[in-house]
């Protein structure tokens, strides 16, 4: 004789629905928190913005002043900077501010470029200037072994993502580069 069967148990033909959701819901919770990890992270780890005393200070002594502009063609919701650009011998700065985002470095160039596909074509002829920390306003300081004259464009680039940021260009090619200028001394105006 065989012994009976059990019936199932309440719930049971549920189990795999069950695992099936709960998977999808933790897969969703994974990908949005590392998301949003990724966009936060920078944001906290931040230091403190530049005051406007040192943004004064670098206008001060800046040899060309700028607007730079958010609505470039490689420009996104994501992927923007705004604000003036203020650019000297000694140190490049942005009163304004930049989308928050991961690994962003600042890049003197001397071709002027507005998509991740213009600064990959022209990245061998730029010279990386430092790393910009901060999203409202910043000040980053020039290399002495960096030239501003040599160049016409600032442009911030994310190396983690590989994604174009934002642009200006200082100075007209065409043009020789100004002089820097005397402490207190009025800085030379551009326009991009």
């Amino acid at each position: 004789m065989t012994p009976p069967v059990p019936p199932p148990r309440p719930g049971a033909r549920r189990l795999p629905v069950r695992l099936l959701t709960h998977g999808v819901t933790l897969l969703v919770g994974l990908v949005l928190g590392t998301g949003l990890g990724i966009y936060w992270l920078p944001i906290l780890m931040a230091p403190p913005p530049p005051t406007e005393a040192q943004i004064g200070t670098v206008a001060a002594q800046a040899a060309y002043k700028v607007e730079m502009r958010g609505d470039l063609k490689g420009n996104d919701l994501l992927h923007w900077a705004q604000g003036e650009l203020l650019v000297g011998p000694w140190a490049i700065a942005l009163r304004g501010s930049v989308a928050p985002g991961p690994d962003y470095r600042l890049y003197l160039s001397p071709t002027f470029v507005q998509t991740a596909e213009e600064f990959e074509q022209h990245r061998s002829e730029m010279v990386q200037v430092g790393q910009v920390r901060t999203f409202d306003n910043f000040v980053v300081t020039v290399p002495a072994t960096a030239d501003i004259g040599s160049h016409t464009t600032v442009v911030i680039w994310c190396e983690a993502f590989g994604k174009f940021i934002g642009a200006a260009r200082y100075r007209d090619p065409d043009v020789a580069p100004a002089a820097p200028a005397a402490p207190g001394a009025p800085a030379a105006r551009q326009t991009p």
